[in-house]
Parts: structure tokens; sequence; C-alpha cells
């Protein structure tokens, strides 16, 4: 089987815990920095994207977990592996982003329904500007390792940096306004709630990518023919039918009937098994597993 070799696996889940590690030390100092500068700069929606930031730490933290444990070989009790870690990790990331958004929306009503003043400083503009720098930079540096490993929880995370991006977008729109004009003092909740839209939309995705794993819902029907078509396309093989697969971590694990001819030994069957799952494996992106079953042809 065509699987990715030892070292290059082991290769790239140092380089998925490498910016897992590097996400948490930036997030401990935005966290520290925000929270700080928001404080002393009366700057409320600063204060909040630092609670936001410190979700982002937390999940990170919740990363590394499905990192370690999801990419554990298949063991007696696992014998599929262990990826469904990695899904229940992402849904809980996606959970994450959902409950900051509902947060960030909670503030910024209350702001406008009480009509509370800020008094920004330029410090607070400074934070916010670099807090985006970072958090971008953080967003592709994830997402690219995440589409590498084809880790969707390193993507997940990734869409949990570009969203504390977007958030200091908001913070920076409304405390550069209020700083400019302080008859503008509602300008960063408003923006808070234009950003929750992203938020609330990446967080849906993850989870709803995540339950459907859960639920062992088939990958689309383009990749079902694919592994047909393949499959047919072995010697020995007169056609295959009643194909089942479903995703696990990222990854396709599938079933497949083919059908031979009936005078064949059986070493002959099984090696065209072998053919199959060999070309199947080697052509399907993700595909890590196939079971391939071998019926005789029929009168």
């Amino acid at each position: 089987m065509y699987f990715t070799s030892m070292s290059e696996l082991s290769k790239n889940m140092s380089k998925g815990f490498l910016v897992t590690i590097v996400g948490i030390c930036a997030n401990i100092v935005l966290v520290v920095i925000k929270i700080y500068a928001g404080l002393l700069g009366k700057s409320q929606a600063l204060v909040a994207d630092g609670i936001h930031s410190l979700s982002d730490l937390l999940s990170d933290f919740i990363v590394l977990f499905g990192l370690k444990w999801g990419a554990m070989d298949a063991d007696e009790n696992h014998p599929f592996g262990h990826g469904r870690i990695e899904t229940l990790s992402s849904m809980i990331v996606g959970i994450l982003l959902i409950g900051a958004g509902v947060g960030i929306v909670y503030n910024s009503v209350e702001v406008l329904y009480e009509h509370q003043k800020a008094e920004p400083t330029l410090l607070t503009i400074f934070i916010a500007f670099t807090s985006i720098l970072i958090k971008e930079t953080m967003y592709w540096y994830t997402v690219l390792i995440g589409r590498k490993m084809k880790s969707m929880l390193l993507i997940a995370n990734a869409w949990h940096h570009r969203t504390d991006a977007l958030s200091s977008v908001a913070v920076l729109i409304g405390v550069g306004g209020v700083y400019l004009n302080p008859d503008w003092y509602l300008a960063d909740s408003l923006a808070s709630l234009f950003v929750t839209y992203f938020i609330f939309r990446a967080g849906g995705q993850m989870v709803c990518t995540a339950l459907k794993e859960v639920a062992d819902t088939a990958p689309s029907k383009d990749v079902l023919d694919k592994i047909r078509d393949t499959a047919q396309t072995v010697d020995g093989v007169i056609n295959a039918h009643d194909i089942h697969a479903r995703f696990s971590g990222g990854q396709i694990f599938s079933e497949i009937h083919i059908v031979v001819n009936p005078e064949i030994t059986v070493r002959e069957g099984h090696e065209i098994a072998d053919e199959v799952e060999r070309a199947v494996i080697a052509e399907v992106d993700d595909l890590v597993r196939v079971i391939v079953h071998v019926d005789p042809i029929e009168d």
C-alpha cells in the first residue's frame, strides 16, 4: 500500500507540533498585551479581543492533544486508528469559535445598549494593528502545514487564528474611528458585530464537517466513482460494485467488491485484490485504507 513513509510522517507531525507551539507562544503574548493595553488605554473592545485570544490559546492545547493521540497507530481496541480523536478535537475548536463569537456579540450589544463611551489611546491602535499582523501570519503558517499534513484539526486551528485577526481588524477600525472622532464611540461595537459573521461561519463549518465524519458520511459521488473506475482498470477485474467509503480524521476508509473469473485460483484472486488496493490508494487523494472483497462472476 502507498502510505506516506514513516520518516515523512514523523517529519510532518513534528511540523504540526511546532506550528502549534509557536501559536501557543504567540497567543500568550497577545492575551497579556491586549488585556493590559485595553485596561490601560480604556478600550473595552481590546479587552474583549484579549479574551478572544484566550480562547485561541485553549484551542491550541486541544490541537496538541488531537495531534498526539489522533496520529497513534491502530491497535487491538482501535483497529481503524485514532483519527476520530482529531475529528472530536476539531469539533471542540469549532464550538470554541462559536462561543467566542457569542461572547463578542454579547459584549458589543451591551456597549450599544448602554451607550458606553470609549477613550482609546494610540497604544490600543498599535496593539490591534500588531495583533492583525501576528495572527494573519499564524493563519498562513498553520494552514499551509495543515494542508500538507491533510490535517482537518490544524486547518481548523488556522481559521481560529484568522478569526482572531478579523476580530482585531474590527477593533482597529472601531478604536481608530473613536480616536479620530470621540462622537463615533459606538464604531468599535458595530464593527465587532460585523466580524462575528465570519467567526460563526468558520466555527459552523468546522462543527458540521466533524459531525459528518462522526456520522460516517460518505465522500462525494465523484470520489466513489473514481474508486470504482480505478479498480476496474486493474487486469483481472471484470467490474467493481458495492463501494462504501467514510471519512475519519480527514482520511478516507473504503470497502469495495470486485468481480473476477471464477476459474482463477485463490492466490490469483488475492493478487488481483492487492493490486486493486495499491492502485486505488495511489489514485484517490486522502484514501488510506481499502478492504477488497473478491466475488466470482455469476452466469
